[in-house]
């Protein structure tokens, strides 16, 4: 079996630790674990490797999350179309015959033995040509969520996310399921009901794998990523196939896709408030604390407060799927806040803006071993390279030169430059940009190892 796990979104409900270049299924929230982790140790058991679907920024940070990449591939995609091209996709790089496991790279999952019953059921019946979805038993009437509704294995009808009074009927009728999002199938039973159901997302996505690059990893070209019609895989084979079972399941899961259902997994004490070492709670009761810093709370109940380096949110429990207009909100204003946190994690390592102000900016730099930033140059600033730790290779037109811990080394505005760690340790250096302008897109890219 192969676990076909689906990588993309940028979890806008749980800004601002949640963010575009670092989204909320590798934000380790969890005994120091991200949910892509812990989607691939839990899958790791049943499945033989994992085809991992994601785009260009997402993908360095999964391998920087995998003890091993063994038995691991990976497909890019440099925009997303939704579920059912990004499925078809790494199914026409699958043996046929392959039973495939689809599982997003969000989802917690705790009942491990209920969980090995289900897939074994589902296994079962993908060997029968089958399309299986997993059925989650209901909770409570909840309206993030599409249902469905079911008489034993056999699906009766997929149904949006309703409001509350219908989610409630659906509950207390007793045989609707939350839609998991979770599949199980032949990658080649698959493919036939998409190019029954759905040819034209079957045939772009043909085409697009076909003129894939293969070499190391599949990336598809943005041109023929976009010529894909954008559909989910409930819309294009789901609802409309004859084929399809689900199994109810109750096996413990929860979509962490808001902070609301983040509280309820997250270890609370005696007062109902999320266990931090930071928190001092005075007179409050049930809340939800985010942040490496100290806070103190007097007299509140059921609030939500998340304290990263460059915002804040606070925010009443319940409300939480509003942080998706604040989220478009900073967009409209331009800012950089849903896209990137002080710290970003890039290919080669991470930089930490320290001052940010006009004229100048100061960050930290750390470069992985046997890594290299990209070949270029700017046009509106200045940088001087201080090294604190590790031996910096250093590129300035056609000259190369080391840079030692406590030297340091200045590049003109427009030089041609490159920065290197060809070293077996990390190494960390404190930049300073000087100019008018020190944005990030004032680079010039001219040679670059992680261009997708």
């Amino acid at each position: 079996m192969t676990n076909i796990i689906l990588c993309g979104g940028s979890g806008t409900r749980l800004w601002p630790i949640s963010r575009t270049l670092m989204p909320k299924q590798f934000v380790k929230l969890f005994d120091g674990h991200s949910l892509f982790q812990l989607t691939i140790e839990r899958n790791r058991e049943f499945c033989d490797r994992e085809y991992i679907v994601s785009n260009a920024e997402q993908y360095f940070l999964a391998l920087d999350q995998l003890k091993s990449i063994e038995n691991t591939s990976f497909l890019l995609e440099p925009i997303g179309r939704n579920t059912a091209p990004a499925i078809a996709l790494a199914c026409f790089d699958i043996d046929p015959d392959e039973t495939i496991l689809v599982t997003p790279s969000d989802h917690l999952i705790r009942d491990k033995i209920a969980y090995a019953k289900v897939l074994k059921r589902a296994d079962e019946l993908a060997q029968k040509d089958h399309l299986v979805t997993f059925g989650i038993t209901p909770l409570y009437a909840e309206t993030g969520f599409g249902y469905i509704e079911a008489e034993g294995e056999d699906v009766k009808a997929f149904y949006e996310k309703p409001d509350a009074k219908t989610a409630q009927q659906y509950v207390d009728a007793g045989n609707y399921y939350w839609n998991s999002g979770m599949f199980c199938f032949k990658a080649g039973v698959f493919l036939e009901e998409l190019q029954q159901y759905a040819p034209e997302v079957y045939m772009a996505s043909k085409r697009a794998y076909h003129n894939a690059n293969k070499e190391t990893i599949v990336r598809i070209s943005h041109e023929d990523m976009l010529a894909i019609p954008e559909d989910s895989i409930d819309y294009a084979v789901m609802e409309q196939s004859s084929r399809v079972k689900v199994i109810p399941s109750n096996i413990s899961w929860r979509d962490v896709g808001s902070f609301d259902a983040l509280y309820e997994e997250l270890l609370k004490d005696s007062s109902g408030n999320t266990v931090s070492a930071n928190h001092i709670a005075i007179d409050s009761t049930n809340n939800l604390i985010i942040s490496d810093k100290t806070i103190a709370t007097i007299g509140i109940e059921d609030i939500i407060i998340v304290d990263t380096d460059d915002a804040l949110l606070i925010s009443k429990k319940g409300s939480s799927q509003k942080i998706k207009e604040v989220v478009q909100e900073l967009k409209i204003q331009g800012s950089h806040l849903p896209q990137i946190h002080v710290t970003a994690h890039r290919p080669w390592g991470t930089y930490t803006v320290l001052e940010d102000t006009f004229g100048y900016k100061i960050k930290r730099i750390v470069v992985k071993p046997k890594k290299r930033l990209s070949l270029q140059k700017h046009f509106h600033r200045s940088e001087h390279w201080i090294v604190v730790s590790g031996t910096a290779m250093v590129t300035v037109g056609e000259e190369s030169y080391l840079v030692r811990s406590n030297e340091s080394t200045y590049i003109k505005m427009g030089q041609i430059h490159r920065l290197e760690n060809s070293g077996k340790v990390d190494l960390i250096l404190i930049e300073v940009q000087v100019g008018e302008y020190t944005g990030e897109d004032d680079i010039v890219r001219l040679e670059d190892d992680f261009k997708s």
